[in-house]
């Protein structure tokens, strides 16, 4: 039968069934042996083959069907690993907050650049908007704006207010959306809000370092009533990225990549080479100074954005 992996917890998956019903599978043991780098063989999203074992509601997943794409990042223990977040995506969001815990720039920027690397429309949904005041409100359409002219879209929405998510839940329609971010941006909460009955569990945020506490343990896909599912995923500290050569970067940023056309060399990395389109772009505005330093951390394979 093929199904649909909905949740992946490294041992056992939970897969919708072409039946429209759940089962719980586990990995056939010569797929372990094939030369995976990943952390995780089986991705939430992906699509498998597997056995029914006879009288009960469990089986086997013996093919993993080829991917139309994923999102990964660097594994946090394994260095040398990937960390597959999800497979097969219409839209990948990163949840972001200017307050408890803040979310830097830096950090979505790394997470829209792997979206763009592996071809998938990328986002931002910047949440808990009941306790902007007018200071921060006024950053974050900004930052809104900005994103909206590179090309991606923008959500800005608070969980306890329903009139906010109007537009988000409209995209989400007949899609499989991942949402990553830092714990505490509220991804749980705001998902129990588009989700209503879902109840998922949610955290406090620090007192002492004002950061959120992992309430995701596991990656999952949930079922939005209208058609589509909705990813959670555990909350990422920060972002490793992993693969990316240092002439393909500005590929990643769109805003970059088209001020590239007007370069004097074609291996310019828009540094410090004389003529260059994308420096100049920058000293006119033209590229916001937070998407160029982002990218000038990847290309100096800087890890850390907290």
């Amino acid at each position: 039968m093929e199904g649909l992996v909905l949740k992946s917890t490294g041992s056992w998956y939970d897969v919708l069934g072409d039946d429209h019903k759940n089962y719980k599978c586990r990995i056939k043991g010569k797929m372990r042996t094939q030369n995976i780098t990943s952390t995780n063989p089986v991705a939430v999203g992906d699509k498998v083959l597997f056995e029914i074992q006879k009288g009960s509601d469990e089986g086997v997943i013996s093919e993993i069907r080829e991917r139309k794409n994923f999102i990964q990042r660097k594994s946090v223990n394994l260095s040398k690993q990937i960390h597959i977040l999800a497979a097969n995506l219409d839209l990948a969001l990163v949840v972001a907050t200017p307050v408890m815990p803040r979310t830097s720039t830096g950090f979505i920027d790394r997470f829209l650049s792997t979206a763009e690397a592996y071809r998938i429309p990328g986002g931002v949904v910047f949440n808990k908007s009941d306790l902007f005041d007018e200071e921060v409100n006024e950053y974050v359409e900004a930052l809104a704006e900005m994103y909206r002219s590179v090309g991606y879209e923008t959500f800005i929405v608070s969980a306890i207010d329903s009139g906010t998510l109007v537009e988000l839940k409209d995209r989400l329609h007949n899609q499989l959306t991942l949402f990553a971010g830092h714990s505490g941006t509220g991804k749980s909460t705001l998902i129990n809000a588009l989700i209503p009955g879902i109840e998922l569990r949610t955290g406090e945020i620090s007192a002492q370092h004002l950061k959120g506490k992992h309430t995701t343990t596991f990656a999952e896909a949930h079922p939005l009533e209208e058609g589509g599912f909705i990813v959670d995923t555990p909350g990422i500290r920060e972002f490793g990225i992993l693969n990316f050569e240092k002439n393909e970067v500005s590929h990643f940023f769109p805003e970059i990549f088209k001020a590239s056309e007007g370069c004097k060399f074609n291996n310019c990395l828009h540094t410090i080479e004389k003529n260059c389109a994308v420096i100049q772009a920058v000293e006119d505005s033209q590229i916001a100074m937070t998407r160029y330093h982002s990218y000038l951390s990847i290309l100096e394979n800087e890890d850390i954005f907290r």
